[in-house]
């Protein structure tokens, strides 16, 4: 199904560095949540999906400030991450808590999830950031270029109850690493 057209984004949005983030990696994605957002909106400005993501990391790898995210193959998003240069991680506040549990249980493929889940898609359109997709209700988004792809695969976990318990034999996940571009922090944050 094609998502909610995208608008450009405001000129609202405040560069930060990643070390200015508003709390730490582990609250963010183990406790928040955020949306990985991916797509082309060069030609259609509906061509784009995201997911809420409760797995995520950010760090250092040579030399350069990443982000690592972690999509199944039988997700929508996994292909606009495979096909896309740019992601984004978005975080928001408390409030929208219901928004991101509806971008986690409705697939992209049947339903527009903006939609659902009362939130506004913008492309950004300049700088660094110009072709990444985010919300307009986010409070940060981490803009990141995608450097590398690697699959899980059974015979590399150390350790058979994670594989019991997150993939019961099927669909592991594929990790995505991103070099951070920038920080950008909503102007009423």
């Amino acid at each position: 199904m094609k998502q909610k057209d995208v608008i450009p984004a405001e000129d609202t949005w405040v560069e930060r560095s990643i070390r200015e983030l508003s709390a730490s990696p582990s609250e963010l994605f183990g406790t928040d949540w955020a949306l990985i957002t991916c797509g082309d909106v060069s030609a259609d400005k509906g061509n784009w999906n995201t997911m809420t993501a409760s797995w995520g990391a950010l760090g250092v790898l040579w030399g350069m400030d990443v982000a690592f995210m972690f999509i199944r193959p039988s997700r929508h998003t996994f292909g606009f991450a495979n096909n896309a240069s740019l992601f984004t991680l978005s975080f928001f506040d408390s409030t929208y808590r219901k928004a991101l549990e509806i971008c986690g249980e409705k697939s992209g493929r049947d339903t527009d999830k903006a939609a659902a889940a009362g939130i506004t898609p913008i492309v950004f359109t300049g700088g660094y950031a110009r072709g990444a997709l985010s919300f307009k209700e986010a409070r940060e988004v981490i803009v990141c270029k995608k450097l590398y792809t690697e699959d899980f695969y059974p015979a590399k976990f150390q350790e058979p109850a994670s594989i019991e318990k997150n993939y019961n034999g099927k669909d592991y996940h594929r990790i995505f690493i991103g070099e951070v571009l920038g920080l950008l922090r909503a102007a009423h944050e």
